[in-house]
């Protein structure tokens, strides 16, 4: 199947946030998820963002695929985001290709064209030949790889994922690791991926975007310039991580080329 085109602005640009404020509650309840967040995410970089639970991560991906709305600040994306959850989120009495199906159904798709797109968006994913079984006869990996074929029959260039991996076992998410990375080359896409795992961040980022809490901010971000292929143990992506822990836990307003 060959990579979509994206729809992108002259500068490249696919997704930006401007002076993003988002605010839960009102007077002495009110809770800031979100304050003074600027973003700009080129087209076809996979950008990876870290932070505690609480810190807006989830959020931020939220307003960005327009389930949720700003209470201040502007934010444009080139073309409707597709989300993938932790949870694949999959209907348990539908086959993985009737749940890809199901969301070409809700896109218009014609139903003579369905099954076969449903079964090219699985093939991606390296799902061939597990099209007939159910949600309870795959893996947690495989499930993962469904809900991804899911977002690509959303027909985006661009996809939002929180923290996909998080429930799977080490060996899984390392394979997974690999799955996306060429999906998302092969088809040409936009990432945003949320993680707590601060190696997988570096694993998997372009680039590294770190957010410091109460309220939710961009605190450090930097470019990740390890050859690929990268491995989660090995020693670039153990020491980037390590530096980018200490950066987080320090909680201070650094940006890439202006440390003190």
């Amino acid at each position: 199947m060959s990579a979509q085109a994206l729809e992108v602005v002259a500068d490249g640009t696919a997704l930006q946030a401007r002076g993003l404020r988002k605010v839960f509650g009102s007077g002495d309840d009110a809770t800031v998820a979100l304050d003074g967040v600027d973003l700009d995410i080129r087209a076809g970089e996979f950008v990876t963002v870290v932070g505690a639970s609480g810190c807006g991560k989830s959020t931020l991906l939220n307003i960005f695929a327009g389930l949720d709305a700003p209470t201040s600040g502007t934010v444009w994306t080139a073309t409707k985001p597709a989300l993938m959850f932790q949870d694949a989120t999959l209907l348990p009495w539908l086959t993985a290709q009737r749940n890809v199906e199901l969301a070409l159904k809700l896109r218009g798709v014609p139903r003579a064209q369905r099954a076969e797109r449903a079964r090219q968006l699985l093939d991606v994913v390296r799902l061939t030949g597990w099209e007939d079984k159910r949600p309870h006869e795959l893996s947690g990996g495989m499930r993962q790889r469904v809900s991804l074929a899911r977002c690509l029959a959303q027909d985006t260039s661009i996809v939002l994922m929180d923290e996909p991996l998080g429930a799977l076992d080490a060996m899984t998410r390392d394979h997974l690791h690999d799955e996306i990375e060429s999906v998302v080359q092969e088809q040409n896409l936009t990432v945003v991926f949320v993680t707590h795992n601060m190696r997988e961040a570096v694993r998997l980022g372009d680039r590294v975007i770190l957010m410091g809490s109460r309220p939710g901010r961009i605190v450090y971000e930097t470019v990740i310039d390890l050859p690929h292929p990268r491995l989660m143990d090995s020693t670039g992506v153990a020491e980037r991580a390590a530096d980018l822990t200490t950066r987080l836990k320090a909680g201070k307003a650094y940006l890439e080329g202006a440390d003190s």
